[in-house]
Parts: C-alpha cells; sequence; structure tokens
C-alpha cells in the first residue's frame, strides 16, 4: 500500500477542498490518506464521502499546533481520534481563537505599510477554515506584493518581522495527553525542520514521550537526512512508530503527494492503538 498520512485541505492552509484533495491522492496513485487540517476536523465528512466513492482508505486526523515554554513551534499529527471529546475540542477552539486574534493584528500593523484589510484576507478563508498566515500570504500575492506563499513567509510573515504577534498554543506534551485521551494516535510532525526555524530539543521529546508520544513523522520533505538517521535512531530506542508523508497542502506548497510514505506495518499499527474513530 502507498500511504500518505499528511495533508491539508483548504479547511485550514491547502488550497484543495476535501474531496478534491482526495481525488488528488487517487489520481497519483494512493491507498491510503490522511486529511491532517490544522486544529479542525471539519472537513473529515467530505474527506471520507470522497474516499469510498473513489476506493480508497480515509484516515481522519488532524495537526494542533503547540508552542514550548520558550516559545518554539511544535506541531503534533493526531490520527483517528474523537472529534468531540470535550478536553481536546476545548483545548483546539481556545487556539484557534487565539490564532484569529493574532492573524487581525497582524494585518492591522501591515496596513500601516501596504494596502491590506482584513477583508480582503477573508476573501481567501474557506467557511469554516482555520485563519492562518497562510490566508494573509494569499491576501499580499493577490496585492501583487510577493509572488509566492514561501516568499511571504520567508520576508513579511517571518518571526523576525515588525508585523509578527504571537499567539497561545498549547505545550506539545499537553496536547499529547489530550490526543490520547480522546482515543488518538499522537505523532511528532517534522520534528527536525530546521528551516522552518528553531526546534524543540530532547527535554521536550522527553516530556511528550512521558505524556503518551506514539510516533515520530522521519519521512518529510523538511527533515535532512542526517536529521532523519537520528530520527530512526531514536524512534528504535524508545519503541515509537516512525511514518512518512508528503504534507501536501495543494498549489500552497511544492510538495506532492506521495512524494514519502508510511509503511503498511505502520499504518496497521496507528489502527490497532486508536480507539477514537474509524478509518473510512
Amino acid at each position: 500500500m502507498r500511504i500518505d498520512l499528511h495533508t491539508h485541505s483548504n479547511v485550514s492552509d491547502g488550497t484543495e477542498d476535501p474531496d478534491v484533495l482526495i481525488r488528488s491522492a487517487a489520481a497519483a496513485g494512493l491507498d491510503a490518506v490522511a486529511l491532517t487540517d490544522h486544529d479542525s476536523t471539519a472537513g473529515w465528512d467530505r474527506a471520507r464521502a470522497a474516499a469510498t466513492t473513489l476506493g480508497i482508505a480515509f484516515i481522519p486526523g488532524m495537526e494542533v499546533s503547540c508552542q514550548t515554554d520558550t516559545g518554539i513551534s511544535v506541531h503534533v499529527l493526531s490520527y483517528l481520534h474523537d472529534p468531540l471529546h470535550p478536553g481536546l475540542l476545548t483545548e483546539i477552539e481556545k487556539s484557534r481563537t487565539a490564532r484569529l486574534t493574532r492573524a487581525r493584528r497582524m494585518v492591522e500593523l501591515m496596513g500601516e505599510d501596504f494596502p491590506i484589510t482584513w477583508e480582503l484576507v477573508e476573501q481567501h478563508v474557506t467557511e469554516g477554515a482555520t485563519v492562518g498566515r497562510p490566508h494573509i500570504a494569499d491576501a499580499l500575492i493577490t496585492l501583487g506584493i510577493v509572488a509566492t506563499r514561501s516568499e511571504a513567509f520567508e520576508t513579511i510573515l517571518t518571526a523576525r518581522s515588525p508585523y509578527w504577534v504571537s499567539h497561545y498554543a498549547p505545550h506539545p506534551a499537553h496536547a499529547v495527553a489530550l490526543i490520547r485521551d480522546a482515543g488518538g494516535v499522537p505523532v511528532f510532525a517534522h520534528p527536525s525542520a530546521f528551516t522552518r526555524g528553531a526546534v524543540a530539543g530532547g527535554a521536550v521529546l522527553d516530556e511528550m514521550i512521558d505524556a503518551g508520544l506514539l510516533g515520530l513523522e522521519v519521512e518529510h520533505r523538511d527533515n535532512p537526512e542526517s536529521a532523519r538517521v537520528k530520527l530512526r535512531r531514536i524512534a528504535r530506542d524508545r519503541g515509537l512508530l516512525m511514518t512518512g508523508s508528503s504534507d501536501y497542502h495543494g498549489r500552497g506548497k511544492p510538495n506532492l503527494l506521495g512524494e514519502n510514505v508510511t509503511a503498511q506495518e505502520t499504518f496497521d499499527a496507528i489502527r490497532a492503538l486508536a480507539t477514537g474513530a474509524a478509518v473510512g
């Protein structure tokens, strides 16, 4: 089986509707695909229906945005959790509200130097989507200020920018514990993505493992090969699953569906460990 466990639709910062993403996955020759939108499960039903029609396996998931005590961004992938679990749902809604407040403030600051407005940003947000910097980037592209999302993130939207605003996000160990409580399988997303900024160290990983972390996303384009060797060793030593994924965003990133995949035995282990939701 060809299994891709990390994709995004326009419910978060991807560019394709959930059902279109599933069609793209089928066209790419995938046998199974997970939808892991940021802090949202709103695309699950449409993706599941499309997967049923096309005859491929659908893994409901989510990517939880987290932050360490020192302000380092960490993402935790959650597979097959109960989307209505009160603890996890409350924390996600808190994060979504904080991201919205943060996005509004960033646009307000940018408006002093660029002709960007919140109304323009909203035109790039799908109903029910988690608002984030990618939507601000799309507005900047529309205005002709930048050519691509990547350019926006490397310049105007970087953490070093005068327009940067921080926002609340749960500690990754807390997110892991909530995912386990919700019957899900937590996996540390792209743990060595140095090109994105500072990465969490061993102490944070230890906290996540103690809280119930079950896997590391090893095969990912943002993990350098030297780091993958280290991640594989850590996974073997600590008894963690190893996944591989594309982190597909449609036109939002150059990542291609299936460019990294997960072994079937790992997929089977995730299914066996989960108690919150079922594979479609």
